[in-house]
């Protein structure tokens, strides 16, 4: 399908639902999990399960997270993320339902976001529910192992390092101030259910939407792709971009197989839609030569 089409389903919808994936970021150098089939890049993500039983998988995680974190942390949003506050400060968004755990779509303007699965820059106590920022947890981690901080290791989703190779057991990680309990951050593991008030809200913002866009996501995690499946249930048109196979193409009204910022640019186009885009911005919305298959990947 062409981008006009895209164009012409955004212009005719007056309150979209946006489902967004890893897709949306990869521009920001976050990278995902999973490649054009759908099928893992690399080994699955950490369960709830093994987090909590595992004391050795604990301490790798918050091992290679010390290590990942600073990086991503740094990422800004890129021309994707700004596309679509535009589309909400339109008048045309009832809600962004993202999926990734960046907080990117904030960071460019987007008021009208649930963070389905929870967001990395908050740590949750699994005692006492006590929320703490992460920056202040990355630093407590600092000081309790500061000869880890020199390492250096590739970037991996979500925080993660591929650090590999050291002796994980011999990384201190803090328990909950307050009541002495594991901490973790406040995102959905696998294995781990998303909060029920969270998912009715989105879905009773789904009910008053009249089409859903899914923006960088292969929509192969339940959790997301049941949205799609309540959508086309009500009868929305539902339309996908990004590159790769969906969980729901069957259920597809139109699909476009292209770059997110690519084609979601006309959307800065308009007169106070955005501020003026910056170099980095600009060079998103037209991915050099060098771009890679990584991050024109559909994403969750």
């Amino acid at each position: 399908m062409s981008l006009p089409e895209l164009q012409s389903f955004i212009a005719r919808h007056e309150r979209i639902f946006l489902l967004t994936g890893a897709g949306c970021s990869t521009d920001s150098g976050i990278p995902d999990y999973r490649d054009r089939d759908g099928a893992w890049k690399r080994p699955q993500p950490v369960t709830l399960q093994a987090f909590v039983g595992d004391e050795l998988l604990r301490r790798r995680y918050w091992a290679r997270s010390l290590i990942g974190w600073p990086r991503f942390c740094q990422a800004r949003p890129n021309a994707t993320h700004q596309a679509l506050a535009a589309l909400e400060r339109r008048g045309q968004v009832e809600m962004l339902l993202t999926q990734n755990v960046d907080r990117l779509h904030q960071a460019a303007g987007s008021e009208a976001v649930i963070d389905l699965h929870g967001r990395l820059d908050q740590i949750r106590c699994l005692g006492c529910e006590l929320r703490l920022p992460r920056q202040e947890f990355q630093q407590w981690l600092g000081e309790l192992n500061g000869d880890w901080l020199a390492l250096d290791a590739a970037t991996a989703p979500d925080g993660d390092a591929d650090l590999e190779g050291v002796d994980f057991m011999s990384f201190r990680v803090p328990d909950c101030p307050r009541c002495g309990a594991l901490l973790k951050p406040d995102v959905v593991f696998f294995g781990e259910h998303v909060p029920g008030a969270r998912v009715e809200r989105a879905f009773a913002h789904l009910g008053r939407a009249d089409a859903l866009l899914v923006v960088g996501s292969s929509l192969m995690v339940y959790s997301g792709f049941r949205f799609a499946q309540a959508a086309a249930r009500a009868g929305l048109p539902i339309a996908a971009l990004g590159y790769g196979r969906t969980r729901a193409d069957d259920l597809l009204a139109l699909k476009v197989e292209a770059s997110c910022a690519q084609a979601l640019a006309f959307l800065l186009e308009y007169p106070g839609a955005a501020p003026a885009l910056t170099p980095a911005l600009a060079e998103a919305v037209a991915p050099g030569p060098g771009a890679s298959a990584d991050a024109r990947s559909s994403g969750s």
